[in-house]
Parts: structure tokens; sequence; C-alpha cells
């Protein structure tokens, strides 16, 4: 077996011990361990890993990938794996949680789990932005595509069609469109509703719209939503994850959801709704 390990920053030495302690229980199991270039030059004196930056250009067979960080580094291994499907194992550093479900203290009993063979695989669907520019490079999003005003504070309006007819024309500060895994982020954040994962479904959010009419709504994932953008300004800003650039009106830009997943591992006991309850304190009272 054959994983591959990407973080994007290691700032602590807490952090570089749970890599330290990782690496010597995977070889202790017999898995070869291969290491983001990210994470190369703070331990390729110590450990004799080989380095990897995208698992599609550089051709390289691994079993699995392993993100150490929170749910933002997740969002990274999306350009790293492509679309390849290798699955995924969030290892939580960070905060919220919502996608890396493995604890620092319970990495050990999930790799066992691992080459065992104990885990199931969440399939995730994928935004596609297609456009008439150079945006991104990787255009796929695990949670959104968003467009937003940039350099006025003037609200922006934005025309959605869906396929190719008229969805609504939204008079706000932007507009989310979001997959059921990003439905719990932005979205959520401005009224959107939470979709569950296995749902075929986008959820199209605007974000403090004018009218006060005008609600998040939720269409079918084989529609093929497009965009044309006007405001006092002539440069907005589109964002696809947690990637951005600068764009003007002349940008041409429709989303579809894309022709492959991505793999999630999920251990047992690990299922959507016990992380809503535990993440978002559903059921919980400070009165009791």
């Amino acid at each position: 077996m054959r994983i591959g390990l990407y973080a994007k920053v290691i700032n602590t030495a807490n952090q570089k011990k749970l890599v330290e302690e990782m690496i010597h229980f995977l070889n202790a199991e017999g898995v070869e361990v291969l290491m983001h270039q990210n994470m190369a030059d703070l331990f390729s004196s110590q450990f004799n890993c080989q380095v990897f930056k995208t698992l599609t250009k550089d051709h390289l067979n691994i079993d699995y990938l392993v993100s150490i960080g929170g749910d933002g580094t997740i969002l990274d291994t999306i350009e790293i794996v492509g679309n390849t499907q290798i699955p995924v194992i969030g290892v939580n550093t960070g905060r919220l949680g919502f996608l890396a479900n493995v604890s620092t203290d319970s990495f050990k009993k999930a790799f066992k789990d691992l080459v065992k063979g104990n885990y199931s695989l969440d399939k995730r669907s994928l935004i596609q932005l297609e456009t008439n520019m150079d945006m991104f490079g990787f255009n796929y999003a695990l949670n959104d595509f968003v467009i937003h005003k940039k350099e006025s504070s003037s609200m922006i309006t934005v025309h959605a069609f869906l396929n190719g007819e008229p969805l609504n024309s939204y008079w706000a500060d932007g507009l989310i469109i979001a997959t059921p895994t990003g439905s719990s982020g932005y979205s959520l954040s401005c009224g959107g509703p939470i979709i569950f994962p296995k749902a075929s479904s986008f959820v199209v959010t605007p974000i403090a719209p004018h009218n006060l009419n005008v609600r998040p709504i939720v269409i079918p994932d084989d529609q093929v939503l497009s965009f044309e953008i006007e405001g006092r300004s002539h440069t907005f800003l589109a964002t696809l994850d947690s990637r951005s650039v600068t764009i003007t009106k002349t940008a041409q830009i429709a989303v579809r959801k894309a022709d492959f997943y991505f793999n999630l591992v999920r251990f047992e006991g690990d299922t959507f709704l016990k992380t809503l309850r535990e993440k978002m304190l559903w059921g919980m009272d400070s009165r009791n």
C-alpha cells in the first residue's frame, strides 16, 4: 500500500511531531509513504520519501492521500488528486472539521482500519467551471463558486440563467453556487439550507440581496447555470473554493456538475448526521 501525505503548512512543534509519528506508524504497518513537496524540505533529511506535487501530472500510483489540517486543507487536495478519484483521509488539526473527520488522537486506529479495509467511501459531487478566460487553471471546486463585488461598496447585478432560461437577476453583494458539501459553508452563513451529501442538487444563495423576496433556491445538479454580471465597478471577484481571481463583465461563465467525484474516506460510526450534531451543537442546551 502507498499513501501520500499532504499538509498546507507545518509551523508548530506539535504538527511536526504528529507527522513524524504518522510516518513511523505507517512504515511499521508496511505502508510506503510519499510526501507532498510542501513538506519535503522539513522532513527530507529525516525520511527518504518520494516527493509529489500533483498526482495527475506526476503520474504516481498511490492508494490514498492523507490531508493533515482542517477543511481548507482538504479543499487543497482537490487539485492534487484531480480526476484520479484517489480517496482522501482528513486528519483534523484545525477547528471545525466537517470534512477532516479523523482526530489527532485516533489516527492510529483509523490507519489500522484503512489497512484492513474497514471503511467506506463518501462520494462528493464537484462543481465544474466553464469560462472563456483562463481563470483558475484547475476549474473544479468541492464547496462552491462565488461571484462577489470587489472595488465598490455598491451592490452588483448577477443575471442567472438555468439551461439558458432566465432564473433571476440578483441585486446583491454577490451570488454563491454551492454543492451539497459546500452548503454547510459560506452558503449556510448567508441563509442557505444544509443539503445532504447524497442529494443531487446545487443551492444558489444570494449574498445580502437588495430584494427581500429573493431567497436561496435548490436546483437539480444536472442543470447548467450561466451568468452575466453588471455593476458600477469594472471588475468583480470570482472564487472557486479557496482560490480567487479578478474578472470583468466580459467574462462568460457557466457552472455544471463535474463528471467525476471526490472520494472522502469514512470510518465506522462517522456519519453526516453525527458530524452535524457534534459540529453544530444540535440537541445541546446549556441549561441541561
